[in-house]
């Protein structure tokens, strides 16, 4: 399955964002730390540096994502140009109180009367973004849902007298090119529920906690994971907690949402999707994958003109 989910209100958003990013200091973009490139906007990299623009990309999340790979992923990204990283929990607020020290020390220029230190904070759907912004203004400036896709319309918000914050939309962008992204994505929630099919990412979501973390899916359901693979899995969360249909048969499709939800809060345990190291073999993957099209292609191109060319022989 591949997913994509674009909806018109985010094709809005980005024209907007792009309107706005001309006056703005500094971005912070908020990414999800269990899957940070996974739900790193490639429209908010191009945006950003076109304008050369400093960023302080958020790890939120660390609470759910694993501490070694969150490590991994600071060090990844403090390595770039213009990028600072802070892993953090919306739920801690000594996180979140030291966010406009690092906004300062990024863009040291800004922040005074004549020159107010201004803000774009983006992300894509439910990474926590509205979150952070009720959590930085000490007051609910912005609906909080446990949907994508939540926040619909720019506002600017005033943070202390010389700080202005810019709250976008939540984004994706018009094609996910890795299928793995996708699956990612949807398993983590930030993918509407019309663009997916929930079992089939509980399988995906499955067969990676069988590679990486096989011992917490023993911890939470009480089977042994030898031997098994995402489908098996699933049947196994159904009959350790007694999910049959009308007949008998296991309820495939509720052990599935069990899983995904399980993810999703926590209760699997501490969980990272994706490390720098499986980031780099997915995209020599996916080159190799898009070569080996693009030969395709041009073998078929290449026959349909020498048909072409037979016909015209002929006649």
């Amino acid at each position: 399955m591949s997913i994509q989910w674009f909806p018109g209100h985010m094709n809005a958003a980005k024209k907007e964002a792009a309107e706005q990013m001309e006056n703005t200091d500094l971005v912070i973009e908020v990414l999800d730390a269990r899957l940070p490139e996974a739900s790193c906007n490639p429209m908010v990299e191009e945006l950003r540096k076109f304008r050369q623009r400093p960023c302080l990309k958020i790890l939120n999340k660390t609470d759910l994502a694993d501490p070694a790979a969150t490590a991994a992923w600071k060090a990844y990204y403090e390595a770039q140009q213009g990028v600072t990283a802070y892993p953090m929990s919306t739920k801690h607020p000594a996180d979140v109180a030291r966010i406009p020290a690092l906004c300062q020390s990024l863009a040291p220029h800004r922040g005074v009367p004549t020159k107010p230190l201004r803000i774009m904070i983006m992300g894509i759907p439910n990474v926590g973004k509205s979150t952070l912004m009720n959590a930085l203004l000490k007051k609910r400036v912005a609906k909080v849902g446990d949907e994508p896709a939540v926040t619909k319309i720019q506002q600017k918000l005033y943070l202390g007298k010389h700080t202005v914050l810019v709250d976008t939309p939540g984004m994706l962008w018009p094609k996910i090119a890795m299928a793995g992204d996708g699956m990612m994505l949807a398993a983590s929630h930030a993918v509407g529920s019309n663009a997916l099919i929930e079992e089939e990412v509980a399988e995906f979501l499955a067969n990676l906690l069988l590679d990486r973390y096989p011992q917490l899916l023993t911890a939470r359901y009480g089977f042994k994971t030898e031997g098994l693979d995402g489908i098996a899995v699933i049947e196994q969360v159904a009959q350790r907690r007694g999910f049959r249909v009308r007949g008998g048969e296991f309820d495939y499709e509720k052990a599935a949402h069990v899983l995904l939800h399980d993810y999703r809060t926590g209760a699997l345990g501490r969980i990272s999707l994706e490390t720098p190291e499986t980031r780099a073999a997915a995209l020599i993957q996916h080159a190799a994958e898009m070569a080996e099209k693009a030969r395709i292609a041009e073998e078929k191109a290449a026959l349909k003109a020498e048909e072409a060319m037979r016909g015209k022989r002929g006649t």
